[in-house]
Order: C-alpha cells, then sequence, then structure tokens
C-alpha cells in the first residue's frame, strides 16, 4: 500500500531520496518521474549491451591495427547519453500506453499520469523532446548504425503491447533493450558479423532473466488485472527457467567473445559474472518483493564487470 501522502510529489516505487527531489524544482519533478531519472538502474541496464559492443569491437579493432582510443571515448559518451534519453523516451511512450494498468497496480498508482500530475499531452510533448535527443546523439554514427538505430523504434513501439498478447513480454523488451550490442560494433566496423549477433542474443537472454526477476514484484497485481509476464508464466518454479536464460546468456557471450577475438581478460570478466548471475538465482525469494528488486538492481554490477574485463582484454592487447 503506498504510505506517501497523495500530494508529496514522490511515487511510491522510487527512492524519497534522490538527487531529483533535491535538485529540481518541483514543478519538473513529474517529468523527470516519467524519465525514470530517479531510478538509474533503466538506463544502466540499457546501456550495458552498447558498452559492451563498444569494447568488443575496440578489441577487434586493436587486433587489426585500426583502433582509435579517442572514437572509443566519443563512441562510449554517445551511449551513455542515448540510453538517458531513449530509456526517458521509452518510459514516458511506455507510461502512456499503460496510463490505465497503472492505475489499477498499487506500486505504479501514484506516477505522474495516473495521479493526474501531468496530462497525456503534456507527456507526448516531453517524450517527442527526448526522442529528439536520442535522434541527435544517433545521427553521429555512420549510416549503418544510423539505420539500426531507426530499425529498432519498431521493437520499443510494439513492447508495452506485449503485456496484453503474449506470457513473454520480458522477450520484447529484451529485443528493443538490447539492441545496443548491435549498433556498438556497427559503429566501428560499418557492419554486422556473427559476434556482434551472438553479444545481441546474448543480451536478450540476460534481459529476459532479470526482467523476470523483476516481476515477481507485480505477479499479485497483474494477475488480477489480466496483464502477462513471464513471472506468471514461471510460476512458483522460476530457477530452472532463470538457469536456462543466464546459462544460455553466459554461453552466447563465451561465442561472442570468441568470435571477436577477445583478450584472456574479457574470459576472465565473464566467469566473474557467471557467479554473479547464479547467485542471483540460488538466493531467490519470489515472495520478497524487496529482495526481488534489489537482485534486478544487483545486474547492474554484472554489467560494468563484463565492460570492465573486455576494457582489461583491450589494455593488455594495446601494452
Amino acid at each position: 500500500m503506498n504510505t506517501r501522502p497523495a500530494d508529496s510529489g514522490r511515487v511510491h516505487d522510487a527512492p524519497s531520496n534522490n538527487w531529483v527531489y533535491r535538485v529540481l524544482p518541483r514543478p519538473l519533478w513529474p517529468y523527470a518521474q516519467l524519465a525514470r531519472w530517479d531510478r538509474p538502474i533503466g538506463w544502466q541496464l540499457l546501456m550495458w549491451p552498447c558498452f559492451w559492443s563498444a569494447a568488443l569491437a575496440a578489441n577487434a579493432a586493436a587486433a587489426l591495427g585500426t583502433f582509435s582510443p579517442g572514437r572509443f571515448a566519443l563512441h562510449l559518451l554517445l551511449f551513455f547519453i542515448g540510453a538517458v534519453a531513449m530509456r526517458g523516451a521509452g518510459c514516458t511512450y511506455n507510461d502512456i500506453v499503460d496510463h490505465d494498468i497503472d492505475m489499477e497496480v498499487a506500486r505504479t498508482r501514484s506516477r505522474p499520469l495516473p495521479s493526474g500530475r501531468v496530462t497525456r499531452l503534456q507527456a507526448k510533448i516531453f517524450m517527442v523532446l527526448q526522442a529528439l535527443a536520442g535522434l541527435i546523439v544517433l545521427l553521429q554514427f555512420n549510416s549503418v548504425s544510423i539505420f539500426l538505430g531507426v530499425f529498432s523504434l519498431i521493437f520499443v513501439a510494439v513492447y508495452p503491447f506485449a503485456k496484453r498478447f503474449t506470457d513473454w513480454p520480458q522477450f520484447f523488451l529484451g529485443l528493443a533493450f538490447s539492441w545496443g550490442a548491435i549498433v556498438g560494433w556497427s559503429a566501428e566496423f560499418g557492419t554486422i558479423t556473427w559476434a556482434s549477433v551472438m553479444l545481441y542474443a546474448a543480451a536478450i537472454a540476460w534481459t529476459v532473466g532479470y526482467d523476470t526477476i523483476y516481476a515477481y514484484q507485480d505477479k499479485e497485481d497483474d494477475e488480477l488485472i489480466g496483464v502477462r509476464s513471464t513471472a506468471r508464466r514461471f510460476g512458483e518454479r522460476p530457477r530452472p527457467w532463470l538457469f536456462g536464460l543466464y546459462g544460455l546468456t553466459i554461453v552466447l557471450l563465451l561465442f561472442s567473445f570468441a568470435l571477436a577475438g577477445a583478450g584472456l581478460l574479457a574470459y576472465a570478466g565473464l566467469l566473474i559474472a557467471a557467479v554473479l548471475l547464479f547467485y542471483q538465482i540460488l538466493v531467490l525469494d519470489i515472495h520478497d518483493a524487496a529482495q526481488c528488486l534489489a537482485l534486478f538492481k544487483f545486474n547492474n554490477v554484472v554489467g560494468l564487470i563484463l565492460f570492465a574485463g573486455l576494457c582489461a582484454a583491450l589494455l593488455v592487447r594495446l601494452a
């Protein structure tokens, strides 16, 4: 149950001491909440496949003698900005589509649209502004990457509706959220290879896994209003599914690293990430919403470790 006052300006499922509430003037709070600036985990998880791909491509470029530190740093900066902008636009779009559903779910009822703190028109204008920021970032890349970025909007558009027609909306989230795994590679080489495709597939499996854990927070509400999810599909026995999803993630990352010729330290990072992924499954209590949220957020550490391993391998190759 939401224990915050209706006029507090906060949302029930966001930390109340976030920088948004300390720095931004109160009239901007609803927009920050629409973009989820008060919950950075979303753009972090969107960003990591981009960073993995850029670092994997950098390893391959270094082996070819074409690596440019300046270009690599620029790509990382652009992917960071793009992740924040497009995650915000995507969440705003998702809230517009899910306006009625969010009014029926206790955890989401206090969000800006269902609480009436912004209108649908205001939300749509804000979404367009964020999308334009993402477009400006995308236009800094080569033509192949621009095409891929625009093509990904198909998955972004479909995802909010997926929970209405399939038990696997997390798969559609993975299609959209993992797209950077392809774009990071194409930004370096102007093409798609099996290494990037394998990385993309790995990121999809990872996304389905961690978002399933997240979805267990809403399982009871979802059942009441008829919203579908992998949490409802897996029921009381999610571990076999999660072992399969996270196991597939590791295997596909292994193939991707091998195809790209990644160095030994990349595999060390992969090993550590594998331990952390399976740790999540072993300790998971699907009836503890707070723990589900914490384990979901823990995947930011997994993403960081994989990226750090690829960067370490790159440094060794350049030494």
